[in-house]
Parts: structure tokens; C-alpha cells; sequence
């Protein structure tokens, strides 16, 4: 059987676009003489569509358009995923479903039994589950399809399963030959290894091929890596499909009584490490650049690492001439800051001003003697500065309509080593989910990296040495040196990794490490306080297992202490 797996880029919402990819790759599925085609779960709609869903709307021009899809299907049969009504007479009111298209006309829908609702999935929120899996069968050839989560549940590959009921185990039970998985699922560092292990083991398990199709782009805060593939019966990689772009892989699949189990079609080599992370960070930004409508990209260049990586990236997503990089030097900016923003600026090639900050901050200082005398001077008043190069940029924003994107990392979001209304200010942050550490490990990476496109394209290290040699500030003050106010970052990120991806509490990493017990009390303390900041900062990229956002919601209002035991 000769299936093709359709890697398309969906747009969340736009039904028409997203109709007509799958349009295109049906035709050039028949082409290559496909007898099915695969489509990533809710292909239709994208993923994730949330609220979209509660338009009624919008579920009826899906079923039209699913409807006006199947009369290409003929020859071929199409598994398209998209949002159905549910049957039910109680519950939700819909259904994520995946629509067998053939001979011109909607066969039948096989329905999503596990429903995700934890970290980013709110599944629950608009879906019923499915009673019974069912099969459809082609050529003799009895296909499950089940939908993203319901691969997940693998009892023998997770400590502590989170459903019940294992719809891939129900499907071989019910006779599939051929075990078919439509997904969205998102990039995050190190998932795609364990993805190919699960599949490994459930085909071993079942002595059963396994069809992954996944979904490809970024999608708000989300990124989705494609890696689709074909594993065979005995666990082995028989096809795999590019990483972080659009792909449509054909792969030939022996009859089920055929001995021969080792067909083999192209296999791609997916990207791991550094590598996979900053071409995440690339496609989300290129994509949410390109599907919000912008063209071109503005941002803060400081000298610092994080607006260097984050200009990296910008020329690489969109373009150098779609690039624009705005130097804001203060009274406190060394020298080296500001030329190495210049040294960065030339070698990438990107348009750069140099606007000082100097004559604002003493207008605003000015405004507010009388009513700050015999006041301290303090954080408020280093923060004036971030707050006038937050204006300027919104204005040049506004002004051209460029993208303001931020460049703080998930160390400092985590602490809230920024300022709101200041460096916060942005439509979008590209580091929001990279920890200090890993800002150099990328860094380097694009710097040195044979892999680095960067380095193949302008065939030097882009990011000035001196940018990542020198100790990092935010230079607001004289002689100011993040370490002032923070641990080390080597510290810091365990313990934000420890704390908020690991939900392990601050007793239980003094007790693991040998971390300074009141360091420790203290950047808990501190991510706990800075909600409310984060809360109102700009969407940006998940990596990481945890991110700030949307996948982690926690009260702003609370006073939860960590320092507190029972006893106390």
C-alpha cells in the first residue's frame, strides 16, 4: 500500500489557505500514485484553534469545506482532520474528528478518545471523546487512525499513565493491520528522540507499522517540528519526513501477509540539540511574523547577548533587509556596547540607528525632582531609562509598521530582571523560553557551528566575540553587572528548571543540590512575585517541557510561601 503523509503548515483559521493546501498535496499525492493520504490532525483549522471552536460558524464552513475537499477524492483516499458536531445528546458540542474521504464523498470519521488538558491542550473545554474505535478498511487492508494523545498513553513507556483506556491497544483488539496517527504536536527540546522510541515500542508491541503525519509552523507561542514518519513492524525507521518545514513523504507498506518488512523509502535525518532549538526559534518567528500580517521586524540592539542572538534569528527568519536594529546608548552604555551593536549590525547586514536616550532621561529626571526630593535613588530610577527606549520603540514600531520584538530570556522573565513598560515592551519575544545558559550555548553554536546557517551564509561568526566574553548588564547603573542582583546563571536556570518545569519545591532543591539555602528562597520568591509581570509581557516561544504562558497558569493574587513547613 502506498500512503503519502501530508507535512502541511496550516494557518489557525484561515479555512480557505488551509483548504488549499490540502488540495495541493492531494493532487500531488495522486501523482505519485498514492492510495491514501494523511493529514495532520485538524489540518482544516490548525492547531490549536481554541475559542475559534465556540463559532458555530466556523464549524459549519468546516464540514462545507470537507464536503467540497472530498469531491477531489477519487483514486485516493483522504484522512482529513478537522472540528465535527458531536452526536451526543449531552456534553461538549464537538468532536475532533478525522473525516475518510473517497470517491467523491465523505466515507466515514474516526474520533479523538483522549483528550488532553494539561501544559498547552484544552481539549476538554470543546470536545466530546470518542465510545468506540473504528476501522476503515482498503484493500483488504483494515487501517486505525487514531489522533495525536491517543499514541500517548503507552503504559509500559510512561511511569504514571494519564487515561484509562489505550485507544491503539483497542484498535489492534478491534483487527487494524496498520496503525495510522494524525498529530499536532508541538517542538519541544529532546521530544522528537522520545516520539520515535514510543512508536518503536507500540510497533514491537503489536508487531504493527505505525503512519505518524504531524503538523509543521509556528502557531502563536507554539512551534511544531513535522518529523513525521513511518516506523515498520519490527520498530524500524522505513521513512521520516524533513523537520521544520513543509514535506509530503510517500512510503510503500507490504501487505499484511507479505514476509517483507523491510521496504525502505527517503529518510530524512532530524535535527537534535541546538541545532532543533534555534530552528524552533526561526520557523516561530518567521511564521508568526508572516501569518500576523508584519513584513518587517524592529528591535533593540544593546551590544548585549540577548539582543544579538535574538537579531540573529530575525535576519535568518525574515531577512536582513527586513531587519531594522535600534541602538538607544545612555549616560551608564560603555563604549563597547555600543560598537559592538555596530560590528553586529555590519555583519549581518541590517539597517541601524543610533538614537541617545540622554536628553529624555534628563527631561524626565528633571519632571520628577520635585516630587521624588529626599527620596533614595534607586530602581526607579533606573528603570526611567528602560521605560524612554520602550517608548522609542514602540513609536518606530508604530511608525513603520515593523514587529517590535523583545529580548529577554526566560532566566530573567523568571525573576523579573526587567521592566515592564520598558525592555518588556514588544508584540513578541523569541527567548522568552531559553534560559540564560542556553543564550550562550546558541550563540556560540550559530557562531561555530558547521550546521549554522548563519555561518554558511556569511562565512564568519556573526555575533561579535566581545558580546559573549563580556560579564552581561543591563547597564542602568555605573558599573552594573547582572551578578549584583542575581546568582550566577548556571545557578539560576537549575533552579528555574527545577522549580517551574519540575515543580519541585525549594526544600526539595536545597536538599538536592548545594545551592545556598537563602539564594534558593530567594529566586523562588522571586518567580512567584514576578506573575503579575509575565502576565502582562508579549507572547512568545515554547522549547522547553515548561514555559511562562498560557501552558502554566498560576494565581497572581496569592500568597503561597515556600519557606513554610508544617510544624513551623
Amino acid at each position: 500500500m502506498r500512503i503519502a503523509i501530508s507535512q502541511i503548515n496550516p494557518t489557525v483559521g484561515d479555512l480557505r489557505g488551509n483548504t488549499k493546501l490540502i488540495l495541493r498535496d492531494i493532487s500531488r499525492a495522486k501523482d505519485r500514485n498514492a492510495q491514501i493520504i494523511i493529514f495532520p490532525e485538524l489540518a482544516l483549522i490548525g492547531y490549536p484553534p481554541k475559542d475559534l471552536l465556540l463559532k458555530p460558524r466556523v464549524i459549519k464552513q468546516c464540514a462545507d469545506l470537507v464536503e467540497h475537499i472530498a469531491q477531489s477524492c477519487t483514486g485516493i483516499t483522504a484522512f482529513i482532520g478537522y472540528p465535527i458536531a458531536s452526536p451526543k445528546g449531552a456534553g461538549h458540542l464537538l468532536q475532533n474528528a478525522v473525516a475518510v474521504c473517497a470517491d467523491g464523498q465523505i466515507q466515514n470519521h474516526h474520533v479523538k478518545t483522549l483528550l488532553p488538558n494539561y501544559d498547552v491542550f484544552d481539549e476538554r473545554r470543546y470536545f466530546e471523546p470518542a465510545d468506540t474505535p473504528t476501522l476503515t478498511t482498503i484493500d483488504n487492508q483494515n487501517l486505525g487512525i487514531s489522533i495525536c494523545e491517543d499514541l500517548w498513553n503507552e503504559h509500559d513507556v510512561f511511569e504514571r499513565p494519564l487515561y484509562h483506556l489505550n485507544p491503539v491497544d483497542q484498535l489492534v483488539d478491534f483487527g487494524a493491520d496498520i496503525l495510522i496517527n494524525a498529530a499536532a504536536s508541538p517542538y519541544v527540546l529532546g521530544k522528537h528522540e522520545f516520539r520515535l522510541n514510543l512508536m518503536r515500542h507500540v510497533a514491537r508491541k503489536h508487531h504493527k507499522p505505525i503512519v505518524y503525519c504531524n503538523q509543521v509552523g509556528g502557531n502563536d507561542e507554539l512551534v511544531f517540528d513535522g518529523n513525521s514518519c513511518v516506523i515498520n513492524a519490527s520498530g524500524e525507521i522505513i521513512a521520516h519526513a524533513k523537520d521544520f518545514e513543509e514535506d509530503l513523504l510517500i512510503a510503500d507498506l507490504p501487505d499484511k501477509n507479505s514476509e517483507n518488512d523491510r521496504l525502505e523509502g527517503r529518510i530524512e535525518q532530524p535535527k537534535t540539540g541546538l541545532n532543533s532549538v534555534y530552528h524552533a526559534l526561526t520557523l516561530g518567528l518567521r511564521d508568526y511574523v508572516r501569518k500576523c500580517g508584519f513584513t518587517k521586524i524592529v528591535l533593540g540592539l544593546s551590544g548585549g547577548i540577548d539582543s544579538a542572538l535574538t537579531c540573529a534569528i530575525a535576519v535568518d527568519a525574515i531577512g536582513k533587509e527586513n531587519v531594522i536594529g535600534i541602538g538607544m546608548p545612555s549616560r551608564y552604555s560603555s563604549d563597547g556596547s555600543v560598537s559592538d551593536a555596530e560590528i553586529l549590525a555590519s555583519n549581518l547586514g541590517i539597517d541601524f540607528h543610533v538614537i541617545p536616550i540622554e536628553q529624555a532621561h534628563t527631561a524626565l529626571e528633571s519632571m520628577l525632582t520635585d516630587l521624588f526630593k529626599d527620596t533614595q535613588q534607586g530602581v526607579t530610577e533606573e528603570n526611567i531609562q528602560a521605560r524612554i527606549r520602550g517608548n522609542v520603540m514602540m513609536s518606530i514600531s508604530n511608525k513603520f509598521g515593523a514587529l517590535l520584538v523583545t529580548t529577554g530570556n526566560k532566566s530573567e522573565m523568571a525573576v523579573g530582571y526587567c521592566t515592564l513598560y520598558g525592555d518588556m515592551c514588544g508584540g513578541f519575544s523569541v527567548l522568552c523560553d531559553v534560559p540564560k545558559t542556553m543564550v550562550y550555548d546558541l550563540s556560540r553554536w550559530i557562531n561555530d557551528s558547521p550546521d549554522s546557517p548563519l555561518l554558511k551564509q556569511y562565512n564568519l561568526p556573526v555575533i561579535p566575540v566581545d558580546t559573549i566574553t563580556k560579564p552581561p548588564s543591563a547597564e542602568l547603573r555605573p558599573d552594573q553587572k547582572d551578578q549584583d542582583s542575581l546568582p550566577d546563571y548556571e545557578i539560576l536556570d537549575e533552579i528555574v528548571e527545577r522549580y517551574v518545569e519540575k515543580e519541585q519545591s525549594a526544600a526539595h532543591i536545597i536538599d538536592e543540590t548545594d545551592f545556598d539555602k537563602d539564594i534558593v528562597l530567594r529566586m523562588v520568591r522571586l518567580i512567584d512575585l514576578n506573575e503579575y509581570k509575565r502576565r502582562q509581557a508579549a507572547p512568545g516561544l515554547k522549547i522547553t517541557g515548561r514555559a511562562f504562558g498560557f501552558g502554566r497558569r498560576m494565581p497572581i493574587a496569592q500568597r503561597y510561601d515556600n519557606r513554610w513547613s508544617v510544624g513551623d
